[in-house]
């Protein structure tokens, strides 16, 4: 599991395209499980979460389309 102490979409980008598979947690955010590339929204999740899962998955997909 990898702690963030502040919410960076690049660099959580960056994490889960080179992990593929895991957990994160987000400091004063929560925990995000992490599936095969792509970042899985939580259970119990807010429209906060749905909007940072969004961010970050759109941001592997360019950082995808770089390489």
């Amino acid at each position: 599991m990898r702690f963030f102490k502040h919410y960076a979409p690049s660099m959580i980008a960056k994490h889960i395209s080179r992990l593929f598979n895991g957990k994160i947690h987000i400091h004063g955010i929560g925990e995000f499980r992490f599936k095969d590339g792509r970042l899985v929204a939580p259970t119990e999740a807010e429209r906060k979460h749905y909007k940072m899962v969004k961010e970050i998955n759109s941001e592997i997909t360019r950082l995808k389309m770089a390489y």
